[in-house]
C-alpha cells in the first residue's frame, strides 16, 4: 500500500504512522525524522533545517522533494510506504504524483487525523518538555498550526476530490485512534 497521513503538527501522525506501517509491513517515512536525524548528526542539511525550524517555518519544497525522492527509491519502499509530513503543499502533491507515475504507481489512500488545536498545542508543549525540543515553544507551535491550516489543510480537498481521503478523529488514546485508522483502511 502507498499511503499518506495528514494532520496538524501534534495530532499523533508519527505514532500512528509507525503503528499502521508496521501492521502493513511497509516503512513509515517521516520527513521530520529525516530532518531531526540530520540536525542531530550536524550535517549541512541539518544546520540549514535547524535554522528554518527554529523560526517556526517549514523546510523549502525543493529540499524536501529531493529527500523524499531519494527515500522512495530505497528497496524497502518498493512495495509501499506511509508518508508522514509529506506532501504539505500543492507543489509537493504535484511532485509526489510525478514520482509515483515514474514508477507506475499511485496512492491507495490518504488518512487525515483531525484534532482540536488547543489540545494539540498542549500535547506539543508536553512533548517539548519531555524530549527537550528547544524549537517547540508555544509561539512556534501556534505558528506551525497556522501554517498547516493555510498550506497543508487544503490538500485534504485535493485528495477528497480524487476519492482517496479518509478522515479519522485523532483525539483519544493511541489504541483507539489506531483502531479508527485500521477501520478507515478496511483492515
Amino acid at each position: 500500500m502507498r499511503l499518506i497521513i495528514l494532520g496538524p503538527p501534534g495530532a499523533g501522525k508519527g505514532t500512528q504512522a509507525a503503528r499502521i506501517a508496521e501492521r502493513l509491513g511497509i516503512p513509515a517515512i517521516s520527513t521530520g525524522d529525516i530532518f531531526r536525524s540530520n540536525i542531530k548528526n550536524g550535517t549541512a542539511l541539518g544546520r540549514q533545517v535547524q535554522e528554518i525550524l527554529a523560526a517556526g517555518k517549514y523546510v523549502p519544497d525543493e529540499v524536501t522533494n529531493a529527500i523524499v525522492r531519494d527515500r522512495l527509491l530505497q528497496d524497502d519502499a518498493s512495495k509501499g510506504f506511509l508518508l508522514d509530513g509529506y506532501p504539505r503543499t500543492q507543489a509537493q502533491v504535484a511532485e509526489l504524483d510525478a514520482m509515483l507515475a515514474e514508477g507506475g504507481h499511485q496512492l491507495d489512500a490518504v488518512l487525515e487525523l483531525t484534532a482540536d488545536t488547543d489540545e494539540v498545542v498542549a500535547r506539543l508543549l508536553k512533548r517539548a518538555e519531555l524530549e527537550g525540543r528547544a524549537d517547540d515553544t508555544e509561539e512556534v507551535i501556534r505558528h506551525r498550526q497556522e501554517v498547516y491550516v493555510e498550506e497543508t489543510a487544503p490538500l485534504a480537498a485535493v485528495y477528497r476530490e480524487r476519492g482517496l481521503l479518509r478522515q479519522v478523529d485523532g483525539m483519544g488514546d493511541v489504541d483507539t485512534v489506531t483502531a479508527r485508522l485500521e477501520h478507515a483502511l478496511g483492515a
